[in-house]
């Protein structure tokens, strides 16, 4: 007798762990680099607005056809047609690709955690994280430490494994970020902070800022990876899926803002550029917690901070792919996390080494580090979102009602999928190749 299909045992640990897989990296440094770079408040007042009307869309859309179709991405394409299996062999490869270089800055997070719990803190982030990546053991051996960490959870199984994982971490990051932001907020910059965040500046206006919001608004809700696919096929029958997505949307965008909270007073308390990117965390940050008050707890705690909302992300990347190992290609679940260790170890390794030993090794002008997340950020999440967007507006129409019901905001958004995002897509791919 086949077995029958896992299900999220309860609303709740639904909501939970797709907010978790929603709440990243990209949350905690990623949005307030580009707020900072796009000129604060005026962003976060267009990235609502885009977050709130277009990226629910294909948010709801790829729920609704995991639900609807009860499969892995590429099962469920292949349900729809045959012919569209390779969009599922996308979503496939890009799940595969983007741990690769993520989990190497969960290594990092890992290495940070460590030498703020042990006090073994150096005076100059600067030359320590340029040493730690050249080394060309420690920051692979931590990749690899991190990759373990996140497949043991898909690889015990849904309930016993993912939703616990989420319901224990999630409530601790959220706490974890309340004291952090709430302590930000006691510093000398946080009325200027909270100024730039919350005090729109219209002149700044402009259309590259359009395409960074909604860029970054894909980015965050796991759009186009088969996520929300796979998330959604484990959902059961009377789940409303567009007040689901407009929930999750809600608590994405709080940890963004409170994200932004816990920043920007440091930023400008210190006087220090928001636009840093990755340096921000992890060179940044770290030497500003040197001249602050209890530097230990409140480094190891916003890195734990760090290290749960990564964990959390991995935990739903891993399972996209392990999800079409063990259902498409009848695997077991011991057999397809195995799998899942070798091909990402496999990438992941010359990933971090691109740091320091392959730095020199460029694809298209890219460190090989770059060139993963440029390809998957840049490429294959818009083509995958723009393919899942086509096929429920033109080809499984019947799906927008699962995924707005039938009212005439239902009909606005149907409207929008079939004819106008698709479009908006397309012009974020074209512009993304620049």
């Amino acid at each position: 007798m086949e077995n029958k299909r896992p299900e999220w045992s309860s609303y709740i640990s639904f909501i939970i762990a797709a907010v978790g897989s929603a709440v990243g990296l990209g949350n905690i440094w990623r949005f307030p680099y580009i707020m900072g770079k796009c000129g604060g408040a005026i962003f976060l007042l267009v990235y609502l607005l885009l977050i709130a009307f277009i990226c629910v869309i294909p948010l709801s859309v790829e729920l609704a056809v995991g639900k609807s179709y009860k499969g892995d991405p590429i099962t469920i394409y292949d349900k729809i047609n045959p012919k569209l299996k390779i969009f599922g062999y996308l979503c496939l490869i890009t799940s595969i690709l983007i741990p690769c270089f993520y989990f190497v800055v969960g290594g990092w997070i890992l290495n940070y955690m460590w030498i703020f719990l042990v006090n073994s803190i150096p005076a100059d982030f600067a030359q320590y994280f340029g040493t730690l990546n050249s080394n060309p053991i420690i920051p692979v051996a931590l990749t690899l430490i991190f990759l373990l960490i996140s497949l043991v959870f898909p690889f015990i199984g849904l309930n016993k494994g993912i939703e616990k994982a989420n319901n224990i971490m999630m409530p601790i990051f959220v706490v974890m970020l309340i004291i952090l932001a709430g302590y930000a907020l006691t510093l000398p910059g946080a009325k200027e902070g909270l100024e730039f965040m919350f005090k729109p500046d219209f002149s700044k206006f402009n259309s590259e800022m359009i395409l960074l919001a909604l860029g970054q608004a894909l980015f965050t809700l796991s759009i186009g990876i088969g996520i929300m696919m796979t998330y959604g096929s484990y959902l059961k029958k009377d789940v409303n899926i567009l007040k689901s997505s407009y929930t999750l949307i809600f608590f994405d965008t709080l940890v963004a803002v409170l994200a932004g909270i816990m920043i920007f007073p440091i930023v400008f308390t210190n006087g220090i550029e928001p636009t840093a990117g990755a340096t921000l965390v992890f060179i940044s940050l770290p030497q500003i917690f040197l001249t602050l008050p209890f530097t230990r707890i409140l480094a190891f705690v916003f890195f734990t901070l760090l290290f749960f909302a990564a964990v959390t992300s991995g935990i739903s990347l891993l399972e996209a792919s392990l999800s079409c190992y063990s259902e498409y290609f009848k695997m077991t679940r011991k057999k397809a996390a195995v799998l899942v260790f070798i091909l990402t170890s496999a990438i992941a390794i010359p990933a971090s080494l691109s740091f320091g030993m392959l730095s020199d090794f460029k694809i298209l002008g890219k460190t090989f580090f770059d060139f993963l997340d440029f390809s998957t950020s840049n490429i294959l999440m818009p083509l995958c979102t723009t393919a899942i967007c086509i096929v429920a507006g033109w080809i499984i129409p019947h799906i927008k009602q699962e995924a707005f019901g039938i009212n005439f905001y239902a009909k606005i958004l149907g409207f929008l999928l079939k004819y106008i995002l698709p479009v908006i897509l397309l012009l974020v791919l074209i512009l993304g190749l620049r």
